[in-house]
Order: C-alpha cells, then sequence, then structure tokens
C-alpha cells in the first residue's frame, strides 16, 4: 500500500494518492488544485493511475481533475448526488475567490453506497456520508485500517454544513453510522488539516464525541 498526502490550492485542501505497492495501480482522491504537483509524486512512484474518485465536488477538492483526466485518461467518477454541486463550481469560485474558473466535466461514472473499489491488491469501500455536501462519500481501507474522510470528520472539528446543499443533522447522523461505527484505530485523513483516529474523536470531537453525545 503507498498513500502520499498533498495540501494543494488556496484553501489548503488535502489530496491524496493512494497505490498498490505491488503492481503500482492508484487512484487519486480529490485533485483539488495543482495537478503538476500531483502528477509529479505519480511519476516519482512509477505509479499508473487508474481513477479519480472525489469525496464531494466543492469547487476546493475537483480544480484539478480536468489536468488530471487530460495527463493520466483515468476515469473521473463521483456520488451522482452531488452533480449539481459540480456544475455549480465556476460561479462558487468566482463567489469566494473572485476567479475565473473552467467548468470541470461531467464524471465518466457514479460512485454508490457499499461499492468496492479495486486497487490492484487493494479495496476502498465506499459509504454514502451527505450532510457537508448532498453526494459527499469516504473510502475506507479495511485492510490498512485508514479512512479518506473528506470534509466529514476533522481533528476535533466536522465539516461546515452552512453551505448550499449541506444540512447540519444529515452530517452529524452521517458521521455516526458511517464513521464512527469503524473501529477506534482507524486513521482517519481528512479534507484539510492533519489525520486524526476514530478514537481520538469518538471521545474528545465536540460535534460527535462522547460529551457532544451526553449534551
Amino acid at each position: 500500500m503507498i498513500v502520499k498526502g498533498l495540501t494543494v490550492g488556496l484553501l489548503q485542501e488535502n489530496c491524496y494518492i493512494f497505490g498498490c505497492r505491488r503492481t503500482r495501480r492508484a487512484v487519486i482522491i480529490d485533485p483539488g488544485d495543482n495537478a503538476r504537483a500531483i502528477l509529479r509524486v505519480v511519476d516519482q512512484q512509477a505509479l499508473t493511475v487508474e481513477k479519480i474518485i472525489n469525496t464531494h465536488a466543492h469547487f476546493d477538492h475537483v480544480m484539478a481533475v480536468n489536468a488530471i483526466r487530460a495527463a493520466t485518461g483515468a476515469p473521473f467518477y463521483l456520488h451522482r448526488a452531488d452533480l449539481p454541486v459540480l456544475h455549480e463550481m465556476p460561479e462558487r469560485v468566482r463567489l469566494w475567490l473572485d476567479m475565473e474558473a473552467d467548468p470541470v466535466d461531467d464524471p465518466d461514472g457514479f460512485l454508490e453506497h457499499g461499492q468496492v473499489i479495486p486497487v490492484g491488491d487493494e479495496e476502498l469501500e465506499v459509504r454514502f456520508t451527505p450532510g457537508h455536501a448532498p453526494g459527499h462519500v469516504v473510502f475506507v481501507h479495511h485492510a490498512g485500517r485508514q479512512v479518506f474522510a473528506g470534509d466529514t470528520l476533522f481533528q476535533g472539528s466536522i465539516g461546515r454544513f452552512d453551505l448550499p446543499g449541506a444540512d447540519g443533522p444529515t452530517l452529524l447522523r452521517s458521521i455516526r453510522e458511517q464513521l464512527l461505527s469503524l473501529p477506534d484505530d482507524y486513521v482517519v485523513y481528512p479534507g484539510h488539516g492533519g489525520a486524526t483516529t476514530i478514537g481520538e474523536e469518538r471521545v474528545h470531537n465536540p460535534y460527535v464525541g462522547m460529551r457532544a453525545v451526553q449534551q
């Protein structure tokens, strides 16, 4: 197993490259910006990118998708419920960053809850976790006891739910049912900030941890 993380873009988004050490097959998770830096890591690791898989379609997670797809030929996958978010991306960039951005092409296919994505000898399980975005998913690597959580669960925090298409109670339910149902030692790689563990957040997270449940 190979996991390489890069922090990209103005919003400091975490893009992850997940690969199989034996076959050198890989997927890119959430290429948010700086395609050149992402592809440099791919080349350094001698990986073949088979898929681009996104937790959701907010602009800070998708702005390098077209460039990565053009350079690698890898198909792009997203949950169908996030298609409207993808289509609104240029307008959101204008509103947030006062910049122009080209639209991201529609996905080549759609992710579904319970789907298993093979990556060489490795597998990623797709779990549907709406709330921060209507089509948000996370990717769980059970063999490596880790989860690529996008903008659901952070170290000591959770994803925003004041954005269009977001909903706070839905996000809390997604985290409790799909993330906190994992064992404590699973490492959480979030869309922003540093890694944490399920156990750490189960106890100390002020939104979904034990203290929050008791309040």
